[in-house]
């Protein structure tokens, strides 16, 4: 038990003798919540993350240089955020690139679409969720993962720049990651366009208002995030960064080998 100068702290009493735990609707993702499990238990789910890294691994292997194009599922099609989105697929497309999404409706789906619009290989990386998500209709390869940073590590690994029309949590939660890891060097200075400025611009204004007022941020960081309401100067960014930054260039395509059953995109 621990301890402090005026003597042992003492533990809150549990409910009905029941371990606390964090609730969620899955039983097994509540089971990893609560904590310490078993060795055999916790061998067994570090076995189960690490074969969905190999699936995603050989899943993605052949997909080519992709652009990750984040956004919300809630808007329709006749939504002006759902156009511009659908333009930025088929800019990026245009640009040779492979769109990757989510793999869901609203702007995951316009984007695939844009995608598919042009003839450009259209990729989806899904996370299963209480309230299943459906794939989209525009995509070439779908891949379905359990565990969100596993789906993100995809994201980061497979993609030369990251767009985001607007979004909700999702969204932000997807640009921050991206945003730390330029941050702090962990990825290179990949684009990471923010589509959509009326949208955005209030974010903006409190990370140079805010943060970087109160030097929890450096303005060097904020300039990172270039904010536009066009899908050409996205693509544009994103291709100038890929060929002089990056030296990405055109190479004949992986070998797919038998042994290993490869085969797709």
């Amino acid at each position: 038990m621990p301890v402090n100068e005026a003597g042992p702290i003492s533990q809150p009493e549990q409910p009905h003798g029941k371990e606390w735990g964090k609730g969620t609707k899955d039983p097994d993702e509540r089971l990893f919540l609560e904590g310490p499990r078993s060795r055999f238990a916790e061998t067994a789910r570090a076995l189960r993350v690490f074969f969905e890294l190999i699936r995603g691994f050989r899943a993605l292997h052949f997909v080519g240089p992709c652009v990750t194009v984040f956004g919300s599922a809630r808007f329709k099609e006749d939504h002006a955020y759902y156009g511009m989105a659908r333009e930025v697929g088929r800019e990026i497309g245009r640009a040779g690139f492979t769109v990757m999404t989510g793999g869901g409706p609203g702007v995951m789906e316009a984007a695939n679409r844009g995608a598919r619009d042009v003839g450009a290989p259209s990729i989806g990386c899904n996370i299963k969720l209480p309230h299943e998500q459906e794939p989209n209709a525009y995509l070439d390869k779908f891949v379905e993962f359990r565990y969100f940073f596993v789906r993100k590590m995809m994201l980061v690994k497979y993609s030369y720049a990251f767009i985001a029309p607007p979004g909700g949590f999702g969204t932000m939660d997807e640009i921050f990651e991206c945003a730390t890891l330029i941050q702090t060097s962990k990825i290179a200075n990949f684009p990471l366009v923010l589509l959509g400025r009326e949208y955005w611009a209030p974010l903006i204004s409190f990370l140079r208002e805010t943060m970087v007022a109160q030097g929890t941020i450096a303005a060097a960081d904020v300039d990172k995030l270039h904010l536009t309401d066009s899908p050409e100067e996205a693509a544009h960014l994103v291709r100038e960064a890929a060929l002089k930054d990056f030296g990405l260039k055109s190479r004949r395509p992986t070998r797919k080998l038998k042994t290993l059953k490869e085969r797709g995109n």
